[in-house]
């Protein structure tokens, strides 16, 4: 998919999008058109989705507000619904995102009102379905976003710098791996997500969370970076503000003095050793539909594990023990997880540090919860065949009455 964006200073930039509109709705190739970052007096309209409609043989645009609690439909004519858009534009909304069958073109507007018009071209046309192999590989962002240069990824002329090949790769995995959980997650589609990424570090996964949210599926989200790291956090916090980015800031802190109220979606990749614990917890206590965690440095349970009789010839060599220390951590945690009503996937993930610690545990909250009870009594075995007394994770969660004493 190549992309095109024209200069954000263009003047007619707007003119431009109006146009494309105007094109798209007297050739019939108009899919969709969303309305987003408003501005307005009411506080509760968050977006305007229209999508072609006939009404008694006329051609209408169907326009549904959506606001945080109810949907209000509208259905004008093009011609009015035409005036309307140009109305809005920006006075009430800074972002317009066209989809019609040839392109996707994106209108922004900065805080001092200066258009940027980006047009996403779509790929031509093939005869018959390539195979498998000749499919190009989806992008979930791309290069030509602003904050990629911004971090360091694209050179000025929007082109990945070679250095940061594997960091890129590894941005798009990871955003590959939440819209998969997005979409299997009870959370409504006009929903205005909260998201919480601690340990954000240079915030590359924190921006593209926000930036995918916000570009691609056009939804309102508040993303804030959590780190330890004071410069860290004042070097991402200014590439925010220099990015016009509202609804993604970044704090001083840890998974322990930062505590959200509400979050939807958690992120703790590479936490060490119960940071990982701690980090699941405030996700379950906090109501997460998404927890997103990659352990590193699993130190509690090797001192407590024994070797049961049967595995002493295996576990008397140390890497062994470790190993097994590691992968009982683990899965006590997406056991606990389960048993607090997540759906749950241990898999191995390009690692986002360039070390060896690339698992990642996935916990999408299920519609209908496990049988608890069955779940802590497997955790019970497991623990009494290693001779593990404590675990952290389960340590807060029962003082919390998340799980049974």
């Amino acid at each position: 998919m190549s992309v095109t964006p024209s200069a954000s200073t263009a003047p007619d930039a707007r003119a431009q999008f109006l146009d494309m509109l105007d094109a798209s709705l007297q050739g019939n190739t108009l899919v969709k058109l969303v309305l987003a970052r408003h501005v307005g007096a009411d506080d509760t309209l968050q977006r305007i989705i229209a999508k072609p409609l006939v009404v008694k043989g006329q051609a209408c645009l169907s326009l549904v507000y959506r606001h945080q609690t109810r949907d209000i439909t509208r259905n004008l004519p093009l011609e009015q619904a035409r005036a309307l858009v140009d109305e809005l534009l920006p006075a009430s909304f800074r972002n317009a995102h066209l989809f019609n069958q040839d392109e996707e073109v994106q209108l922004n507007f900065s805080k001092k009102g200066k258009p940027m018009l980006q047009r996403h071209g779509a790929q031509a046309p093939r005869a018959a379905a390539p195979a498998e192999h000749d499919r190009e590989k989806k992008r979930y962002l791309e290069l030509s976003r602003p904050f990629l240069r911004d971090l360091g990824v694209t050179d000025r002329q929007g082109a990945l710098i070679p250095s940061m090949s594997r960091k890129w790769k590894q941005i798009n995995k990871f955003i590959e791996v939440f819209d998969h959980a997005l979409a299997s997650a009870p959370l409504a589609g006009d929903q205005a997500l909260r998201v919480a990424d601690f340990g954000s570090g240079k915030g590359y996964l924190t921006f593209a969370m926000h930036d995918y949210l916000t570009d691609r599926l056009a939804r309102q989200a508040q993303v804030t970076g959590v780190e330890l790291r004071q410069d860290m956090v004042e070097l991402c916090n200014a590439a925010a503000a220099r990015l016009e980015q509202p609804g993604l800031v970044f704090e001083c802190g840890d998974v322990r003095s930062v505590v959200p109220e509400a979050i939807d979606v958690m992120i703790a990749l590479h936490a060490c050793d119960v940071a990982t614990d701690y980090a699941i917890h405030t996700g379950i206590r906090c109501g997460a539909s998404i927890i997103m965690c990659s352990p590193c440095c699993h130190k509690q349970i090797r001192p407590q594990l024994h070797s049961p009789g049967l595995l002493q010839p295996m576990l008397q060599y140390g890497l062994h023990l470790g190993q097994q220390a590691e992968m009982l951590t683990d899965s006590l945690r997406a056991l606990y997880l389960e048993a607090c009503g997540y759906e749950t996937k241990v898999f191995e993930f390009i690692s986002l540090e360039h070390t060896n610690k690339n698992k990642m545990i996935l916990a999408v909250k299920r519609k209908s919860p496990a049988d608890a009870g069955v779940l802590l009594e497997k955790i019970e075995q497991l623990k009494a065949f290693y001779g593990v007394k404590e675990h952290c994770l389960e340590t807060l969660l029962r003082a919390d009455g998340l799980i049974a004493a």
